[in-house]
C-alpha cells in the first residue's frame, strides 16, 4: 500500500500546508530571485518550513518548485539547474516529512510555465511537455510520492504537465 492510500484509509480528509513563497520571503527570500535555488544554496531554511507546516496539521507538504521548469527558470539564467532544483527540493521535503511523528506526504509542486502554448504563444506542446517531464524526474527521483499541478489557466498545458 502506498503512503497515500495510507493515509486516505486512515483519515477522512488531508491537510495541505500553505504558501511557501511568503514563507520564503518572510526567511529573507529577496524580490525577484528563484525560490527553486533556495533548495540548494538554503536548504535549512526550506527545510525549517516544512516543518513548520507539519507542526501545525499538515499531512502533505508541496515542494518549493512551482516556478522549477526551464521556461521560469531561464528568467534567472538557470534553466540548466532545472532536474538540480527539482530533485533538491524534493529530498528537502522528504527529510522534513520522514523526521514527522506520523506520516506526512510530499507533493512535487508543479506550477504554470508562464509561456503561452501555440497558436497564441511561441510554446510548442511538445516543448511544455519536455519541461513539465524534466521537472517531474528530479521530483520524482527526490522522493516525491505524487506530483501536483497547479494553477494552470490553459488545460492544454495542464494536458502537457500530467
Amino acid at each position: 500500500m502506498t503512503r497515500l492510500q495510507e493515509l486516505l484509509t486512515a483519515k477522512q480528509f488531508l491537510v495541505l500546508d500553505g504558501a511557501m513563497g511568503t514563507m520564503l520571503m518572510d526567511a529573507g527570500l529577496t524580490q525577484g530571485a528563484a525560490p527553486e535555488e533556495w533548495n540548494v544554496t538554503q536548504p535549512a531554511k526550506v527545510r525549517q518550513i516544512h516543518e513548520a507546516y507539519v507542526a501545525s496539521g499538515s499531512d502533505v507538504i508541496l515542494t518549493n518548485s512551482f516556478g522549477g521548469t526551464s521556461f521560469r527558470l531561464k528568467l534567472h539564467k538557470m534553466q540548466d539547474r532545472v532536474y538540480e532544483f527539482n530533485k533538491a527540493a524534493a529530498e528537502v521535503a522528504r527529510q522534513a516529512a520522514d523526521a514527522a511523528d506520523r506520516p506526512v506526504l510530499v507533493a512535487g509542486s508543479i506550477g504554470p510555465s508562464g509561456e503561452l502554448l501555440q497558436p497564441m504563444g511561441n510554446m510548442s506542446y511538445e516543448q511544455a511537455v519536455a519541461a513539465f517531464a524534466e521537472q517531474a524526474r528530479g521530483l520524482s527521483d527526490g522522493g516525491a510520492d505524487l506530483l501536483w499541478v497547479e494553477t494552470m489557466s490553459d488545460i492544454n498545458e495542464v494536458r502537457a504537465a500530467v
